[in-house]
Parts: structure tokens; sequence; C-alpha cells
């Protein structure tokens, strides 16, 4: 009996020694992305407050969104060569002494604008590469646990949006208790965690460490990965339609995001609480519109339900804040906007996973993480330019018609119905070995089985702009 007991206590052992890398990295992505919420709010709001001008802080917005775009089209095969453990811990760790330095440069008088921007772009191009480092690791992670591949990456999406909703909600708190500066040495503190927690917790591990024998970067390289994937998207016409429509929006939700929410809870809400309130609630309503989706939302036509939850999830909460009073009719708004939302990535990884063949997978998803992100770096300029020359309520207006435009697209172009039907010919490659999985061959959903498709989109500069191909 001993000896079975004593059996049964190491395979337990064993079996957790398996998990711990896995529990790590979901620890150390769940620390880093609470963090990057927390800069997501308490940023603008220290630049609203230390500039008094819109207009400044969108260009800090600017300044922190370009660098992503560039880290979006070179970083993968850097991460590679690098070793994923190097560039998580070295990333974390970058991004926590640009931070600091932002709220320490101030307490002793030194900060001047052109810093915040420049360490915002540090920031920028460093965290991006080291949460795809951390989410690339997972599929080994899972099968050095022993676990499905499906189990692993429903639970890194529901940490990752876990964190950014509860992240979000206590920079909110925080900085009315202890104002924007501490609550930015408390982000980069967050960084650090999640560095110590990737250099103890994930220890030889092959998939961690640098490629030994991977071919040299090169510019021409580069070039030819990056044509074959314009090449493929300019072919598929429905995907070219999806990216155009998206890049649109992650723009407009980057106005939002980072000047108009801001700039209307410090004027016309309750502050910083409410700012944080209202994009918890969006992010938390966006986690249950997802799973509500994975539940039942296969039964239904995709393109009709994409077509109505964008239109939910978009001009409605431009339009709510310009004309109603009060934070709670905002926030019931959101409410049903981050359900909607919630909808609306699945659909895309469906369309997407359907229609890219394996072999041109990542050529294209770094094209069109390229393009979706090509207007983020502009949404923040255009809404602080638009209030400080119209005014806030114009501004809101004036974005919310943009968007609710933009979110027709589905309703009025015929391409758009080929989202319920199987590929067309000109989507594939034209070899029949890699042809992209038909609707219905993978899954009950209708598409691929696939539960994380962060490779095919990229990272939003907010849980506002949900739709990422």
């Amino acid at each position: 009996m001993s000896g079975q007991g004593g059996s049964c206590a190491a395979a337990a052992a064993a079996a957790q020694g398996r998990r711990g890398p896995l529990t790590t990295v979901l620890a150390a992505n769940a620390l880093s992305i609470t963090g990057n919420s927390l800069t997501l709010i308490g940023v603008p709001w220290f630049a609203l407050q230390t500039t008094g001008s819109p207009t400044k802080a969108g260009l800090v917005a600017f300044c922190a969104t370009l660098p992503v775009v560039v880290s979006a089209i070179v970083g993968g095969p850097v991460i590679d060569r690098i070793g994923r453990r190097r560039v998580s811990i070295l990333t974390d760790l970058v991004c926590a002494v640009a931070l600091a330095a932002i709220p320490l440069l101030h307490y002793a008088g030194a900060l001047h604008f052109w810093m915040l921007c420049a360490l915002m772009a540090v920031t920028g191009l460093f965290h991006a590469p080291g949460e795809t480092a951390r989410y690339v690791l997972v599929p080994d992670l899972a099968e050095h646990a022993g676990t499905s591949l499906t189990r692993a990456a429903s639970l890194f999406d529901a940490v990752s949006r876990g964190a950014r909703m509860a992240g979000a909600a206590l920079a909110g708190v925080l900085i009315a208790l202890i104002g924007a500066e501490a609550v930015l040495l408390i982000d980069a503190a967050t960084f650090c965690g999640s560095a110590l927690l990737i250099h103890v917790g994930v220890r030889r591990l092959r998939a961690a460490e640098p490629q030994r024998n991977a071919a040299p970067v090169s510019f021409a390289a580069y070039r030819g990965e990056l044509r074959e994937g314009y090449a493929f998207l300019l072919r598929a016409r429905l995907l070219l339609g999806v990216v155009l429509m998206v890049m649109i929006t992650n723009g407009l939700d980057q106005g939002w995001s980072s000047v108009l929410l801001p700039v209307h809870a410090k004027d016309d809400l309750g502050g910083a609480r409410d700012l944080g309130l209202l994009v918890a609630v969006f992010g938390g309503c966006a986690l249950l519109g997802a799973l509500l989706y994975a539940a039942v939302g296969h039964r239904y036509p995709r393109r009709v339900l994409f077509t109505v939850a964008f239109l939910i999830c978009g001009a409605p909460r431009f339009v709510v804040a310009a004309l109603v009073d009060g934070t709670v009719p905002l926030a019931v708004t959101m409410a049903a906007g981050g359900l909607a939302a919630g909808m609306l990535n699945p659909i895309l990884t469906t369309v997407m996973y359907e229609r890219v063949p394996q072999k041109l997978r990542s050529r294209v998803a770094s094209t069109t993480t390229a393009g979706v992100l090509m207007t983020t770096p502009l949404g923040g300029l255009a809404a602080g330019y638009l209030i400080e020359e119209a005014g806030l309520t114009a501004a809101l207006l004036t974005l919310g018609g943009l968007y609710f435009l933009t979110t027709l697209a589905p309703a009025v172009f015929p391409r758009w119905r080929e989202m319920d039907g199987p590929p067309s010919h000109d989507d594939t490659s034209g070899d029949p070995a890699d042809t992209p999985v038909p609707a219905g061959a993978g899954s009950e959903t209708g598409g691929p089985d696939v539960s994380n498709s962060e490779p095919s989109r990229p990272a939003p500069a907010s849980e506002a702009s949900p739709p990422r191909p």
C-alpha cells in the first residue's frame, strides 16, 4: 500500500512538473497583459493631465501604435532566432524600464513631451513580440504538460481576456486613489514580474530556445514572403474586403480608446474610475460573447450575424457618448457592444483558416496583421485633432458615422456572401495538397477546430478593437 501511495505521489509530482511551464507562461502573460491594460488607461490619462491637450494625447497614441506595425512585419523570424524565452524576458524588461522612466522623470521635473512620445514608442515596439513569443510556445507547452492543444489555447485566450478586463478596472480605481504616475510604476512592476516568471519557470524547453540552424534573416527573404502574402490576399477578394474593413474600424477604435473615451470620462463622466469601469464592462462582455458564439452562434448564417454584431458594437457607443448624459447609458451600450464584438473574431478566424493554405498561413498572417494595423497610429491623431477643432460631440458623431458606414460593407457588397459558403477557386493557391479546409470539415461549428486565432490577427491597441483577421 505504501509503495503504491509513493508511486501515485511521484506520478502526481511528475505531472505537476510537466504542467509547470504552461502554468508559468499563462501567469506571466496574465501579468504582462494586466500591465498593458494599466498602460491603456494610465498613459492617455497622464497625457491629458500633464498637457491638457487632446491633440497631444492623440500624438502619444500615434507614437505608441506606429511601432506595433513595424514589429508585426519583422518580428516573427527574429523571435525564432533569438529564442522565445529570451524575447519574452527581454521585451518585458525593456517595457518595464520605459514605463518606469515616465513617472520618475516626471517626479524629477525632467519629463519633456518628446520623451513621453519616445518612451511610449519603445513600449509599442517591444510589447507585441513578447506576447507573441509566449503565445507560440503554447502548442509545445501543451504537449509537454500532456494536455490538449484546444484546452491550452482556450486557457491562454481566457486568461488574456480576463487580464485585460481586470487590468482596465484596476487602472480606473488606482488612478483615482494614487494618481496616473504611480499606476505607471505598478505597470512597470507587472512587466518585471512577468520576466521573472519566465526566467524561473521556463527552462530547458527546446521550443523556447533559439533555432540553431535557421536560415539567415535577410531583406530579400522578408520581401519575398511579403510579396507572396500580398499576392494571395489580392486574389482572395473576401479576405481583402475583411482587411480593408477592419483596417478602418481599428483606426476608429484607436481614436475611441486613446482619446475620445478618456476625454469624455474626464470632462463629462466621473473620471478615471468610470473610464476603467467602461473598458472592463466592454472586455468582460466580449469574453461572454465569444463563449456564446461557441455555444450557439454557429447555427446562424455568418454574414448576417457578423453584420448585425458589427453594427451593434461599433457606432452606438459613439452616438450615446455624444448625445446621452451619464455613465449608466454608456455602460449599457458598451455591454451590448462587447457582447456583439465577442462574436466577430470567431467568425473571422474560421473564414481565414478555411481560405488560407497551411504553407501560406504565416505569410498571409503577417500581411493581414500589418494591413489591419495600418490606420491605428492615425486614429488617435485624428480624434485629437477633431476635438480641438470641432469639439468632443462633433468628433464623436463624425467618427461614429464613419464607423456606421464602414460596418454596412458586408450587407452591401455581394462578395461578402462567400462567408456562408465554401472557399471559391480564387481563394486558394492552386496546390491540391494545401487546399484550405472546407466549411464543416473540421468541427461541428462549420469550420476548422481552432480555439485561438492570435497568429492570424494582430493584438489590438485596446479591447475596443475586436475584429482582427
